[in-house]
């Protein structure tokens, strides 16, 4: 039940740090985007405070420990793909082209005898 007073509380911040941008429409904006980050702040650090929040940051935390194993290809590699992507994109906008133009000279020409003139 603590749990979801406290969720509920981190809501209620979080809509409170929205509201105060708009409230302080006359302010100078760096005052704004403060009160915005203040609320998301305060916020995040009640929601941390109870199970699911910790379980959630130790997922984020877990999650870019991941991200940092992966092996990113070089820059050889990336042109190497990218020129074998473009190169099908041509081949087969050439094919499918082929394709149309075969398909309306056996519909339109043969089939249906329409002459273009």
């Amino acid at each position: 039940m603590a749990d979801k007073i406290k969720f509920a509380l981190a809501l209620l911040l979080l809509i409170a740090g929205v509201a105060g941008f708009y409230l302080l429409a006359e302010q100078a904006m760096i005052l704004r985007v403060l009160a915005v980050l203040a609320g998301v702040g305060v916020s995040a650090a009640v929601a941390w405070q109870t199970e699911p929040g910790r379980q959630f940051f130790g997922f984020a935390k877990e999650s870019t420990a991941e991200a940092k194993k992966v092996v990113w290809p070089t820059r050889k590699e990336t042109l190497q793909t990218t020129g074998l992507v473009f190169a099908f994109v041509v081949v087969m906008a050439a094919f499918l082209w082929l394709t149309d133009k075969s398909l309306e000279w056996v519909l339109y020409d043969l089939v249906l005898g329409w002459r273009r003139s």
